[in-house]
């Protein structure tokens, strides 16, 4: 029984590891997008601007 413990030890961290890995890759993703949602939707470039307030729209998120 001690010998199947610890063949099952090493696992633990890879699951530990992914887990922090998906966190972190989930936490970049949301930055990023509210990084081009605000970029996007503050720029000065009318065509950009536009682009994104059709898109907050279509979506029924409030932007006004």
């Amino acid at each position: 029984m001690n010998s199947e413990l610890a063949a099952t030890r090493p696992l633990a961290g890879i699951r530990a590891a992914g887990r922090a890995d998906a966190l972190l890759a989930a936490f970049c993703a949301a930055l990023l997008g509210c990084v081009l949602i605000w970029g996007v939707g503050f720029s000065h470039i009318s065509a950009l601007h536009n682009a994104a307030h059709d898109t907050r729209h279509s979506t029924a998120f409030p932007c006004h």
